[in-house]
């Protein structure tokens, strides 16, 4: 069949084309207009010339499949696809703004801007693995952010989808991706770990706060392999005010063992939003490189093969959940705290990997003043955080598993279903007080909150819990 032509002012498929608006080296995006399509949009069409590259042709087929498969505010609409046969053709919203690329020209950024990006972007790679996909090109140019806030990611080309065939695996042997961004085991052939998006993430924020690269460009395989044994220059050497809880979070995101990292980009984005419960390590106080021969030794001795049960898209999310418990202080010693903690335990031996947040809201008056302070001068809050770790020590739980936070509200069930929305909570685990008038005319808090709750509510009786 004839190859259609696209000009400003042809038609194809129904859609009118417009501007160029983008020309790369593997593709073209034209702005374009749909009588059945109220909002912008772009027709993304690959570059199909003498001797265009085969992968970007393979590549442009795996982003058609993948990104018809996705949705939500963190990923393009799709609208249509093109046949191969006539002309190939993505056509996706117009997500208005530009890319972070151009941050790169006024780095480094600022610490608070460095986080705040950060979040947004776990956010966004947290909702694409639940969505079986491994982006595996994350980048500045690969990222905007809408209006409304949130990070939308670009550009699956690269990407691996856990439910379709990977025809970049299968047809390629050299491991693709941008080189300051891939991750060891990417670097290795391993295209099936939503981890290796944190790598990305954690090179980015890296990249961000200082100006300067930790693994550098390498255009190489051999220079690409260097980063499973070299180390990065410490943040903290560089600027000696970076903040150590930082540096903490991103060099867990480098780890070259996957499973060092964290066991999910939403526990990453929970503790880039909530600093003062990150468990610092010696990460966090590094000034220098490892010793020469320390990383002799490990470039003879690294070894990256996968564990036993590795962790792919499939099971994103599983094993690896942000589990919140509301807890009433003035009955931690009474029958239905005992339930609680049981409902508590029980839950986490099935999920290894989540992160437990305890949660206690300081109910303030709607007209009267509140005072931190009580009658014998102890501050309300350092006393109900010191009693929420009281409450969560009979779980033995490692560090850096439970946080603690206290939430000032005079309405309670609205302050922990905005705390779970904020903190993309998987799971609410509350007790449920005993009947009485109030209960009865205004309604329970646990109630209020399995009614609206954006996640799994389990309610607590002292004899029984109750799915909601």
């Amino acid at each position: 069949m004839t190859k259609a032509r696209i000009a400003p002012g042809s038609t194809l498929d129904g859609f009118l084309i417009g501007e160029r608006v983008h020309s790369g080296g593997m593709a073209a995006l034209w702005e374009v207009t749909h009588p059945d399509v109220d909002f912008p949009i772009l027709m993304k069409v690959p570059k199909l010339d003498e001797g265009a590259d085969p992968a970007a042709i393979v590549s442009f087929e795996m982003e058609q499949m993948i990104l018809s498969r996705l949705s939500g505010p963190h990923v393009p609409r799709f609208v249509a696809n093109g046949d191969f046969a006539v002309q190939p053709y993505i056509v996706m919203e117009r997500i208005p703004g530009k890319s972070l690329l151009p941050c790169l020209d006024k780095l480094p950024l600022s610490y608070a801007e460095v986080i705040d990006l950060g979040s947004r972007i776990a956010v966004a790679l947290d909702d694409l693995h639940r969505q079986h996909v491994v982006h595996l090109d994350v980048k500045p140019s690969n990222i905007m952010i809408r209006p409304t806030g949130e990070a939308v990611l670009i550009d699956f080309g690269l990407s691996h989808h856990d439910e379709l065939p990977d025809f970049m695996a299968e047809e390629f042997r050299l491991p693709y991706g941008t080189a300051p961004y891939m991750a060891p085991e990417q670097v290795l052939g391993n295209r099936r770990n939503p981890k290796s998006d944190q790598f990305a993430l954690g090179v980015l924020m890296y990249f961000f706060s200082i100006g300067t690269r930790p693994f550098g460009d390498p255009q190489r395989l051999s220079g690409l392999k260097k980063r499973i044994w070299q180390d990065p220059t410490p943040l903290r050497y560089q600027r000696s005010d970076y903040p150590p809880w930082l540096q903490e979070i991103i060099f867990r995101c480098l780890e070259v063992n996957p499973a060092w990292r964290y066991p999910s980009a939403n526990q990453l984005a929970f503790d880039l939003q909530n600093p003062d419960q990150v468990t610092l390590t010696s990460r966090s106080s590094r000034f220098l490189r490892d010793h020469f021969l320390t990383v002799l030794k490990r470039r003879f001795r690294s070894n990256l093969n996968p564990p036993a049960v590795e962790l792919t898209v499939s099971r994103y999310g599983t094993d690896a959940p942000i589990v919140a418990v509301a807890i009433d202080l003035a009955e931690t010693a009474g029958p239905l705290a005992e339930e609680l903690r049981m409902t508590v335990s029980r839950i986490l031996r099935t999920q290894p990997g989540a992160r437990l947040a305890c949660l206690n809201v300081f109910k303030q008056g709607l007209i009267t003043i509140d005072y931190t302070v009580d009658e014998k001068g102890n501050n309300k809050y350092l006393q109900r955080m010191v009693d929420l770790r009281h409450w969560a020590e009979p779980l033995k739980l490692e560090e850096g598993r439970v946080s603690v936070h206290i939430l000032e509200s005079p309405h309670p069930a609205e302050a922990i279903l905005s705390y779970a929305r904020a903190n993309f909570v998987d799971q609410i685990i509350m007790g449920a007080r005993a009947d009485s008038a109030k209960r009865t005319l205004l309604g329970s808090v646990s109630g209020q909150v399995a009614a609206h709750a954006p996640c799994t509510v389990t309610v607590v009786r002292s004899s029984r819990s109750i799915p909601s």
